[in-house]
């Protein structure tokens, strides 16, 4: 194999399409034979990276001849290598061979450990992980193999003093560290990597002492309190550790808190909301951060498993305070509220895979079992998407017993409401094709009567901006309200605020842009609003809404 497999990996990657067939069968063959030596696969791996670092001289020497008007020959030197002209190099072609390779493989386990070591001793080798990314079934069989080694690697691994790591943010550290830092962050992102790779079954095993070790019996599975996993040699205790440091690399953590997202909700949702308690009570944006990416993660690829947990409730009402910290745009407070607001969303998609959660708004008031001595009874009414519209219509809150001060039918902050609107707004843009039409139907109806009514024109701007992104997003869904939303647009037109005129004029272009039944409801209004946007265009006093308005009255005209 050592005499054959370079050049027939050369030729996979680098030949034209008839020697190419030929070559791919012989390298299959030759794969299929020795698959049980880890050393050939291994030979393989080396080979295709070395295609790749052809390919990527290739790249370099077009880059000399077309922009620096070199020779071939002078390119072929600067470049270092000298490449065919024309050559078509594909390193996923070799790839490509491997799923079906895989199924020739007897004993995983004799191939698995070797394979896991190398990337280990090769971090910065993307190779290895694009080739384990196509056995990650067969990773998930030998899971207890996999985790194991990656949990001895990470135990090997040091962590960071204050000073030291201050310097090599800040970029102050000298170059001899700084490679040093360079290659910790490769050797420190390489077993997370592996773990993400593998399907998310592997989480679902609550009796894994390697995934869960000391966790999956733990009694904060049941109660509320604080969560310490030191000590604890899991593939779940390192990760929560990375994720929720202090002084560790930002891809680290934030490939970490992602990866915290796959952890079963049993154990994760109540050590979240512990963690995200504490780290809003001291402002600990990085941690907050991390809690919250983790949580959007568990939803995503969760969804109700996970919304319908009893710790959902507390990390709501935790996002509620954080979002009425005061901000600005750009400061780490408002990332934080940014993320709150995605979270909030996600609760909604992810109420979407349950019709019952999308019943007539009318019969939305619920009362929730909540209070602070009772965290672990079952939610079973909590209904993410009519407390968001609640707020935003400053209606009264569905949950009882919190100490915010709005839910004790006090006036809700306009800030605040800024926020659940944005929280519809991202909905919008997140929601399943399954979950549109339920969406449409529970908040259009609740905002086309609430906006008549409100008498703040910052929130009635927020309003139609939620009512532009279900347009826009939605789609077909919105047809029942295409006309209400048409005469909403030209009323709004006409206000002082100029944000209300701009979040109208272009509610206004989304319904003229959009599918054909919508036009068809609307089409009756057209007329009306070619007169009122050709007066807006004229005088309105915003140079901006003039120009958009001109745009909307000529496609008018012209149609």
């Amino acid at each position: 194999p050592s005499f054959v497999l370079p050049a027939l990996v050369h030729l996979v990657c680098l030949s034209e399409e008839k020697a190419r067939a030929a070559a791919s069968e012989a390298l299959f063959r030759v794969l299929k034979h020795h698959n049980q030596k880890p050393e050939v696969i291994c030979m393989m791996l080396d080979s295709l990276r070395r295609a790749r670092l052809l390919e990527c001289i290739h790249v370099v020497r077009e880059f000399l001849i077309m922009c620096r008007n070199l020779s071939q020959d002078q390119a072929d030197a600067e470049a270092g290598a000298c490449i065919g002209k024309g050559s078509n190099f594909d390193c996923n072609r070799v790839l490509r061979l491997i799923p079906e390779w895989s199924k020739t493989v007897r004993d995983w386990n004799a191939l698995i450990g070797p394979l896991i070591d190398k990337m280990f001793a090769e971090p910065s080798n993307a190779t290895i992980v694009r080739f384990l990314s196509c056995i990650n079934e067969q990773l998930a069989e030998a899971a207890d193999v996999v985790l194991s080694r990656v949990v001895f690697q990470m135990k090997g691994q040091k962590g960071f003093d204050e000073d030291f790591f201050s310097r090599w943010e800040t970029k102050t550290c000298p170059s001899d560290d700084s490679m040093r830092m360079q290659q910790s962050l490769f050797e420190r992102l390489c077993p997370l990597l592996i773990v993400r790779l593998l399907p998310l079954r592997v989480f679902n095993d609550l009796s894994s002492s390697v995934v869960y070790g000391q966790l999956r019996n733990a009694p904060f599975m049941h109660e509320y309190g604080d969560v310490s996993v030191t000590g604890d040699d899991s593939v779940v205790a390192f990760l929560v550790n990375r994720a929720f440091s202090r002084f560790e690399f930002e891809d680290v953590r934030k490939l970490a808190a992602e990866l915290c997202g796959r952890i079963h909700p049993q154990v994760l949702l109540p050590l979240v909301c512990s963690q995200l308690e504490h780290a809003t009570e001291s402002r600990d944006i990085l941690k907050i951060i991390a809690c919250l990416f983790s949580v959007c993660t568990s939803l995503v690829v969760r969804g109700k498993e996970s919304l319908v947990h009893p710790f959902i409730l507390q990390i709501w009402r935790t996002i509620k305070v954080i979002l009425l910290w005061p901000s600005s745009d750009g400061d780490q407070v408002s990332k934080a509220q940014h993320g709150c607001i995605d979270c909030l969303a996600l609760m909604i998609c992810a109420e979407s895979q349950a019709p019952e959660s999308f019943e007539n708004c009318t019969s939305w008031r619920r009362n929730i079992a909540g209070k602070k001595g009772n965290r672990g009874n079952a939610i079973t009414e909590f209904c993410a998407l009519r407390n968001v519209i609640s707020q935003l219509i400053n209606a009264e809150s569905d949950i009882s017993g919190s100490k915010l001060p709005y839910e004790n039918c006090e006036p809700v902050p306009v800030p605040f409401r800024l926020c659940m609107a944005n929280v519809l707004i991202s909905a919008c843009q997140k929601i399943s094709n399954y979950g549109k039409e339920p969406l449409a139907k529970t908040i259009l109806p609740c905002l086309i009567d609430s906006v008549e009514v409100e008498t703040q024109p910052e929130i009635r701007a927020a309003f139609i901006q939620v009512m532009f992104s279900a347009v826009y997003h939605l789609k077909l869904a919105v047809l029942p309200y295409s006309r209400d939303l048409l005469k909403l647009s030209l009323k709004f037109l006409g206000k002082r605020s100029e944000q209300e005129r701009m979040a109208a004029a272009k509610l206004m272009a989304s319904l003229m842009t959009s599918e054909d039944p919508i036009l068809e409801s609307i089409s009756h209004g057209l007329v009306e609003a070619r007169s009122v946007l050709s007066d807006i265009a004229l005088n309105d006093p915003s140079f901006d809404i003039q120009q958009l308005c001109k745009k909307l009255a000529t496609c008018l005209t012209s149609t």
